[in-house]
């Protein structure tokens, strides 16, 4: 691509307003791009039937709409789907569709590998690169729908939810995934609920209370222990930002946001013989007591870069019932997509690895 070209899918809707403005249009030319791009599907100015021919030769040489490449497509037995998409310079990303009789959910990366090295996950194995790009990441939904469908079928969209739960810290990456959530929400694009949009976080304090009442989409904290001597080390970052400030920082966010009415959904990956004993489990609900939250626990999906283990079944429905008989709302993740990798700590990629053991540095908003 020219680097005279925009990528009309780097640009949030408002932004796709100035670029209207600036070459000469009406700022209503926005919806018709996002309406094009989004909710058609449509990569190619010719196609845009609606514009005059001649708005539509001269965005031809000012602009583009380019999103990553799907190189590869793998189908669980569970009908899970991933996709692996190419960035440029041999890296590559990747992307989880999974069906479900509710809800169709789009599992999203936003960095190329993670910084974040939590220790039983697979793609803080793998290193990190990059942050995605705006289009990088919004062009990840684009394809998926282009495989999916972009138009709603018996009442109930081809994508109707999508988790930043993929490769990558989303917090570590906000100034794009704010307008990316821009886009999913608008109505002239996705035109999703705010409640059906999920940033997944490990916890980066100071940028979650940063967009506390700027973005309001549903919010998963990704805990996995109890108390900061264990999380420190199978979340390195919590180092930086200890439980105490990452739970003051998520109930500030709740507090502001519509979309999670209330409570926030923590996330515990279960460890055999790590974080999984019933006194993790007592500890863990002395922990939240006073935060409002749904629990979901995901036994540990087994890969090749971790030694950790799942627990046993035993063991799991120990963890859940003290938790349960305690009043929480808890949910056991069914593993979906573990047969192609694509369940939940198993995505990889291919990172080109920039970290070499330096230290990570927080980037601030």
């Amino acid at each position: 691509m020219s680097d005279k070209l925009v990528n009309l899918m780097d640009l949030s809707p408002s932004e796709l307003k100035d670029f209207a403005v600036s070459i000469g249009e009406k700022p209503f030319r926005a919806q018709q791009f996002l309406k094009w791009i989004y909710q058609y599907g449509v990569d190619d100015f010719d196609k845009m039937t609606n514009l005059r021919k001649d708005l539509r030769e001269k965005l031809k040489t000012i602009a583009t709409i380019e999103a990553p490449k799907i190189v590869s497509e793998q189908k669980s037995v569970d009908g899970t789907i991933k996709w692996a998409m190419d960035i440029g310079n041999g890296q590559l990303v990747e992307t989880v569709f999974i069906p479900e009789e509710s809800r169709n959910t789009l599992c999203i990366s936003t960095q190329v590998g993670c910084p974040v090295k939590c220790s039983f996950c697979r793609t803080g194995a793998s290193g990190f690169n990059r942050n995605l790009s705006v289009s990088e990441i919004i062009g990840q939904v684009y394809r998926a729908a282009t495989v999916v469908g972009f138009s709603e079928n018996n009442s109930q969209k081809p994508i109707s939810n999508i988790v930043m739960m993929g490769m990558g810290e989303p917090l570590l990456n906000v100034t794009a995934v704010i307008k990316v959530v821009e886009i999913l929400l608008s109505d002239y694009a996705f035109a999703l609920s705010k409640r059906r949009v999920t940033i997944s976080t490990s916890g980066i304090s100071p940028i979650l209370n940063k967009i506390a009442g700027q973005v309001d989409v549903a919010l998963a904290l990704s805990l996995h222990a109890p108390n900061d001597k264990l999380r420190d080390v199978l979340v390195p970052i919590n180092q930086k930002y200890n439980i105490a400030s990452v739970l003051d920082a998520v109930r500030n966010y709740i507090s502001k946001s519509n979309a999670n009415c209330g409570r926030v959904t923590i996330e515990y990956v279960l460890l055999d013989h790590v974080n999984d004993s019933t006194d993790d489990a007592q500890e863990l609900a002395a922990l939240l007591k006073d935060l409002p939250c749904k629990i979901n626990l995901i036994p540990f999906n087994p890969h090749g870069e971790s030694d950790y283990k799942r627990p046993s079944n035993s063991r799991i429905d120990r963890f859940y019932k003290v938790l349960f008989d305690k009043g929480f709302t808890v949910i056991t993740r069914t593993t979906r997509g573990d047969d192609i990798a694509a369940a939940c700590g198993q995505l990889a990629g291919q990172v080109k690895n920039k970290l070499n053991n330096e230290i990570i540095r927080i980037r601030q908003v």
